[in-house]
């Protein structure tokens, strides 16, 4: 964040008071913009090689993808003068792509791990003497058909806001995790069906699983 802002007001300062001071042979624009540039991706790059957590890799492709190249490039006061030096990415395609992959793997595992702790919540309450709750007046699980599409969802929009692909890639792999969250759900619940008919609020816990149906659809 320091050298994003000192980079961006630094070369504002270059661009509306040093530029003209110099002939336009001398590039000075150029020559600030590619120094700050190289600096900046030698930071990103050491960064980029260490032992990041999730949570890191995920705002250092927000700077590759999005910080640096649209808000701090594309800046009113430096846009036109940038688009002449043509500097590049912070990383190298390689590294972003390395980068990339480790954080889809990790946002994988985690809704996948979300979900799971979710159903087994879910199971449990089904086994409370506990009538369901109600979601505008009908039976419904808030807890399951909320929370698994709101995790779902969410995991998405932040992997679209680095890119649209790595958004892309992660809906598709998200496609592959939530039948498989259906599934486990269906067969849980086919499971209480069968051994749970004397349970309390069997027929409320029945309907507010169909409820849920919709949510899911």
């Amino acid at each position: 964040l320091h050298m994003g802002k000192t980079m961006k007001e630094d070369l504002t300062v270059v661009a509306k008071y040093i530029n003209k001071l110099y002939p336009p042979e001398f590039n000075v624009f150029s020559i600030y913009a590619e120094l700050y540039h190289n600096y900046f991706a030698s930071q990103a790059k050491k960064s980029a090689e260490s032992q990041l957590e999730d949570k890191d890799i995920y705002l250092l492709l927000s700077w590759v993808h999005n910080f640096y190249p649209k808000e701090m490039r594309k800046d009113h006061a430096l846009a036109m003068e940038l688009d002449k030096v043509k500097l590049g990415s912070l990383l190298p395609s390689s590294l972003s792509k390395e980068l990339e992959n480790k954080y889809l793997d990790s946002e994988e595992v985690t809704v996948k791990n979300s979900l799971s702790r979710c159903l087994d919540k879910e199971i449990q309450r089904w086994k409370e003497d506990k009538e369901p709750e109600k979601l505008n007046g009908h039976f419904q699980s808030e807890l399951l058909g909320i929370f698994v599409i709101q995790s779902i969802y969410s995991s998405q929009k932040r992997a679209e806001d680095i890119s649209k692909a790595v958004g892309e890639e992660l809906s598709h792999r998200l496609l592959r995790e939530l039948p498989a969250f259906l599934r486990s759900y269906r067969d849980a619940f086919e499971d209480f069906k069968e051994k749970s008919k004397k349970h309390r609020y069997y027929k409320p816990i029945l309907i507010a699983n169909i409820n849920n149906c919709w949510n899911f659809r």
